[in-house]
């Protein structure tokens, strides 16, 4: 945690209630996700649905339109990082490429990159 985030107060008026609410929910979901707890979830919507947060309740709601997905992604131990870091590659290649060159040259970059 910052150094910034550590000095705060504990209970500095009516707003930490809602402060403290939120940090204890996004901590949370931190640990479901850091030790692969997704079937902690279910549990951990419910609260955020119940908070006074209306930013958390509209990411319960996405959740819950992909809820078997979400619930894969914080259970299973794989991971599409590779794959996503080859998308980044590609399209910085194409952003460095436009305006510049026509597709044969583009395909040629790609595969010596």
């Amino acid at each position: 945690m910052p150094s910034r985030a550590r000095q705060l107060p504990a209970n500095s008026g009516g707003a930490s209630s809602g402060l403290n609410q939120l940090s204890g929910l996004v901590q949370d979901f931190a640990t479901i996700m850091t030790r692969r707890e997704g079937h902690r979830l279910d549990e951990w919507m419910q609260r955020a649905a119940q908070s006074s947060i209306a930013e958390l309740g509209s990411f319960v709601t996405g959740l819950r339109r992909d809820r078997d997905a979400a619930i894969a992604g914080l259970s299973l131990p794989y991971s599409s990082g590779v794959v996503e870091g080859h998308v980044n590659r590609l399209k910085m290649l194409k952003r460095q490429m436009y305006g510049r060159a026509k597709p044969d040259l583009l395909r040629k970059r790609v595969l010596a990159a």
